[in-house]
């Protein structure tokens, strides 16, 4: 499993530890097969692996120790991961073996549920699950590489979820919808990745299908929707086809405060969607404080679509904005209110609703393509941005384009620098 650089984990994790040299990282490695395993066997080697969830459930796991299932295998049921690691010897669930990635599903429980603290866990796919794929209840926790599909949400992050990272992974077609029942204005579902909890980190995923029918609301999803959580960071995602990339909102009492989206790169083919909607005061679940939109590169060509909206309330406390490209057949912002704080961005829409910032234009930002959003020769979008400091990306390790470039000088509009 590739794991993120010491100093960029120690930039985006507070209280990460570099880890000790590998030779004094050495626990017990189990190995599960559902195919040829036998709960019987040892499971400590490859050629006597163990054949259920239920055995790994069991397990006494250690600091330092690592579970590989097999891949191609299959299981129905959940994988309990309760266990604690520490931030120098984390618990780490991996894949071994040729072919696609072991496979959990079963609508009786979540697939894999994560509520211990220092797990790094890669090589799964949860798929058709009773509500999440991955659901993260623990700190300091890592998924990468993993798979999630047809589920509620692909990964969960609850209230007590904290300090996560989820990156590099690929959530398809979670797409299904719970309550959906006429009436409430309470159904919910097709998220990719759901945070209720604070301080995570999404990135380098790929997020596409996130949508469902809903008796409330026609259609509803998001790739990633924030309620309640704070200070969450959602960089250098690619979300395609998804209802919307953000949705933010929270309960009275709390503000879903300080969340971060940079270097995002949105796309969609279907005819409705939006880029980011969030509240004021007078929303029900408002206000949501302190968001910030920067380097995000969207492009939603449909008629029904809008690019940000900031209502009931809208402020420079509630939003802000600085250098997005965003091209939308509809609205490509809204907002009332004093309004959102926005600059050095482009926007091409068939209205706009909302005030523009600082060097901001509206104007074609020549896309390579509708699916490539990169910046031909030309675009308005080269050297549009306004110059900012780290804090706007969510700290100096995520100050880099989709492609990893570095910002300098003025930087260009979206997520791509030229």
């Amino acid at each position: 499993m590739r794991l993120l650089p010491v100093a960029v984990m120690a930039a985006l994790l507070p209280g990460f530890a570099p880890a000790a040299p590998a030779y004094a990282l050495a626990g017990t490695t189990y190995y599960v097969d559902s195919k040829s395993g036998n709960d019987d066997a040892a499971g400590t080697s490859a050629t006597a692996p163990w054949k259920s969830l239920d055995k790994v459930n069991a397990a006494d796991l250690k600091p330092g120790d690592a579970v590989s299932f097999k891949r191609g295998s299959s299981f129905t049921g959940s994988l309990k991961l309760e266990a604690n690691g520490t931030a120098a010897r984390p618990i780490v669930v991996q894949a071994y073996g040729t072919g696609p990635l072991a496979r959990i599903s079963g609508m009786d429980d979540d697939c894999v549920v994560l509520s211990g603290n220092h797990w790094r866990v890669s090589g799964l796919r949860a798929s058709r699950c009773r509500w999440a794929g991955f659901q993260v209840a623990g700190d300091s926790n890592e998924l990468a590489g993993v798979q999630a599909d047809g589920n509620i949400a692909g990964v969960y992050v609850t209230p007590s979820g904290s300090r996560n990272v989820i990156r590099d992974s690929v959530l398809t077609d979670n797409n299904r919808m719970s309550v959906n029942d006429e009436g409430g204005d309470n159904d919910s579902g097709a998220f990719g990745v759901l945070l209720n909890g604070d301080d995570n980190l999404v990135t380098g995923n790929t997020i596409t299908g996130s949508f469902a029918k809903s008796a409330d609301y026609g259609t509803d999803g998001a790739a990633v929707e924030i309620f309640d959580g704070d200070r969450n960071r959602v960089t250098h995602n690619t979300s395609r086809n998804n209802e919307t990339f953000t949705e933010l909102g929270a309960q009275k009492g709390k503000t879903a405060t300080g969340n971060v989206f940079a270097f995002n790169v949105v796309t969609s083919s279907r005819s409705r969607g939006s880029f980011l909607i969030t509240r004021g005061p007078r929303h029900v679940v408002g206000p949501v404080k302190g968001t910030v939109a920067v380097q995000n590169s969207v492009y939603l060509p449909a008629k029904d679509t809008i690019g940000w909206s900031c209502h009931d309330g809208c402020a420079p406390s509630i939003l802000k904005l600085r250098n997005n490209v965003i091209v939308v057949g509809g609205e490509a912002g809204w907002e009332d209110g004093k309004g959102a704080d926005e600059g050095g961005s482009v926007y091409q829409g068939r209205v706009n609703k909302f005030k523009l910032g600082p060097k901001s234009i509206v104007a074609d930002p020549k896309f390579v393509s509708r699916t490539d959003l990169r910046l031909r020769p030309g675009s308005p979008a080269l050297g549009r941005g306004l110059p900012l400091s780290s804090k706007w990306y969510g700290g100096a390790a995520l100050g880099k384009d989709m492609v990893g470039k570095p910002l300098a000088g003025a930087p260009d509009a979206g997520a791509y620098q030229h």
